[in-house]
Order: structure tokens, then sequence, then C-alpha cells
């Protein structure tokens, strides 16, 4: 595959997840969320306050929030990293409008209670599973949902402050909104609402990193073996993977031995296994989970570096 397919399948593939991702967001908030006029955090969330209070269609607010953000994120982050966002904006935005067409209402105009009357926590946590994987998958194809995540984004550009401090900030302040809504009836039923909310932000916030760390968990391989150029060679070149060989001893025997030294993702694992059982079955592997790896091919390191004027400080 030439390098302009390979950058074409990529992109592709991009944005099937992307859409994947927000239709699974779109089923979960119309079926699980919304009947139970649970809130959330995000530009989602806040039309979704906003639509319990007035009325106001959800998929209009949203529209409208997130068009005011394109247009002061397009002049501090420019065209080409917003090009995602805005694809999946508007995408959102159909899906939305759609799964509120076709879902049954009932007499409050609201999606039915597909769980039925009093199940509001458990709707909550199957609702916030979906949209946390959801969430998952959009980021982890380079794509975003727009909203507070275009403010984080702008805000991390010009300040040392973390995306997730700046997320966690905005829904925190939307999810708190409830409160100044007499429509939800007196303070309890609003506090009532704004705990909802927080678990929502909660449940949702550890899925989606279950989901993001568990596909971007890396594994270390320690490979003794005869065998080790025949593995070397397999690994290079059935996997395209880098080798590091080290040169061991063995106290008992005094043997010289090399050992194959591999980090890969998780998710590899099973074909090296494989590999290595069709080359040497004897073979004596050590396997090892690692916090992160950093460099070509894995996570990059995402530090800021303080500017000094003399290189060694």
């Amino acid at each position: 595959m030439t390098i302009e397919k390979k950058i074409i399948w990529n992109e592709f593939k991009d944005y099937f997840f992307i859409t994947l991702g927000l239709l699974m967001y779109t089923i979960a908030f119309t079926v699980f969320l919304m009947p139970y006029q649970i809130v959330a955090g995000g530009v989602t969330g806040l039309s979704a306050i906003i639509y319990y209070a007035t009325g106001f269609h959800l998929e209009n607010t949203y529209i409208i929030i997130n068009l005011i953000l394109l247009v002061v994120a397009l002049k501090l982050l420019g065209f080409k990293f917003m090009v995602k966002t805005i694809y999946a904006i508007f995408t959102l935005y159909f899906m939305l409008m759609f799964a509120q067409a076709i879902m049954p209402t009932q007499a409050n105009g609201l999606p039915i209670k597909l769980l039925g009357e009093g199940q509001d926590f458990m709707s909550m946590v199957i609702g916030c599973m979906i949209t946390g994987i959801a969430l998952a998958t959009v980021f982890l194809h380079n794509g975003s949902t727009g909203g507070t995540d275009i403010i984080a984004a702008s805000v991390n550009k010009y300040h040392n402050v973390s995306l997730g401090s700046v997320l966690i900030t905005a829904d925190f302040c939307i999810i708190g909104s409830c409160m100044f809504f007499p429509q939800f009836g007196d303070y309890i039923e609003r506090a009532h609402k704004v705990m909802f909310g927080f678990c929502v932000m909660a449940i949702e916030n550890f899925v989606l990193d279950y989901v993001m760390n568990a596909r971007r968990q890396s594994v270390q391989f320690m490979i003794f073996t005869e065998k080790w150029q025949e593995i070397a060679n397999a690994i290079g070149t059935e996997m395209n993977h880098g080798v590091t060989i080290l040169d061991g001893h063995g106290w008992y025997t005094g043997k010289q031995m090399k050992v194959l030294c591999i980090l890969a993702k998780k998710n590899e694992s099973v074909y090296i296994f494989r590999l290595i059982k069709m080359i040497d079955p004897n073979a004596f592997v050590s396997q090892s989970s690692v916090i992160g790896v950093y460099g070509e091919g894995f996570d990059e390191m995402k530090v800021k570096i303080k500017k000094s004027k003399s290189p060694l400080i």
C-alpha cells in the first residue's frame, strides 16, 4: 500500500469510527438520558437542560452554541485542527434531530421511558456507559464533539491549564445551573437533578478513561531463546515491529545468550506469542505491563518544556 493510499485509508477509518461513536452517543442520550430528564455536562447537557426547562429543541441549542464557539475557535486554533470537529458537530446535530423524530413520545413530549417508571438510576448507568464508550471511540480516532472541548483546547493553547481541569470546571457549572431553573421543581428536586448530573459526569469519565487507557495499554516482552535471530526476523517482518537485542549471561549454566526486548501494544500480545511458539515452543518468555511507552509508534510525550537561557537548566 502506497503512502497516499495509507493516508486516505486512515482518514476514512477515522471518519467511520467518529460517525459510529456519534451514533452510539445519540442512541444513549435519546433512549436512556432524555426520557428521565437526566442532565449531563458539555454543550449537549446544557442544551438538554434548556430543553427540559423551556421546550426549545435540544439540537437547535446545540448547533447555535457550537457555531458561536467555532467562530472563535477557527481564529484561535486554525481550520485544519477543526475539520473533524466541524464534521462531528453537524453529524451529531442531524442524528439528534432524526432520533427525536422517530422515537415514540410521552405526553410531555419527551421520548418514552424504555426501562419504565422509576428506573432513573439504572437508565443513567446504562446511558453513561454507552456515552463514555462513544466519546472514547471519537477521541481515539482524532475526533471531537465540539462544545466544551473547543473551550478546553483554546484555554490550553494560551495557558498552562490541563484539558481535564477545564472540562471538569465547565461540566460542574453546566450541571450546577439546574439550581437556577424553577421549572425543575423546588430546591430538593433541583438538588436531585444536580446529584444525578454529577453521577453522570463521574461514570461517563470513568468509562471514557478506562476505554482509552485499555486501548493504549502497552506491554514489554523479554524473550530468552536460542532461536533469537529467527524470532527477531519474524517480529520485524511480520509485524513491522522494532526489536532490541540484549546480551545475557546465565548464572547457573554460565552460558551466553541473546535476550529479545520488545515493547508492543497489549492487543498485539497474542500475535507475538503465536510467532514465538511457532519458531521455538521452548522459549522462556516474560510479559509485563508498563505504565507508559512514549516515542515513535506509541504515545507522544505531552509535557511542556520551560524556556531558559541555558540549555542545561
